[in-house]
């Protein structure tokens, strides 16, 4: 992957043909180790190839790959941000009548 990032970074660059020498100066730039054989097979791969049509048929190629079976989804509690302020009871009323229906609702509340 590191081989085929340094290889896209030159083209961003405005490299339209980078060579094994410029893919080993962006990999060292970072610290990273050069693989020759990874480099060598990289840029046989992708020699006279336009990169906008290797992206677009590897795109096809994974969609190919992921429309298989049904993975689970999984779901992931993220907890608010502030605690939650402590709700307010709500508070009725006793009325001193002796209406039934008021009763009622009082009572099984």
């Amino acid at each position: 992957m590191k081989v085929l990032a340094a290889y896209l970074l030159a083209l961003l660059g405005g490299n339209t043909c980078p060579s094994a020498h410029d893919l080993k100066n962006i990999l060292g730039s970072v610290g990273a180790e050069a693989d020759e054989e990874r480099i060598e097979l990289l840029l046989s791969q992708v020699k006279g190839k336009d990169i906008t049509e290797l992206i677009a048929a590897g795109r096809e190629r994974l969609a190919a790959v992921l429309s298989g079976g049904g993975g689970g989804v999984e779901t992931v509690y993220i907890p608010p941000p502030f605690p939650e302020s402590p709700k307010k009871e709500n508070k009725v009323e006793e009325d001193s009548g002796s209406d039934s229906v008021s009763c009622f609702f009082l009572c099984c509340s």
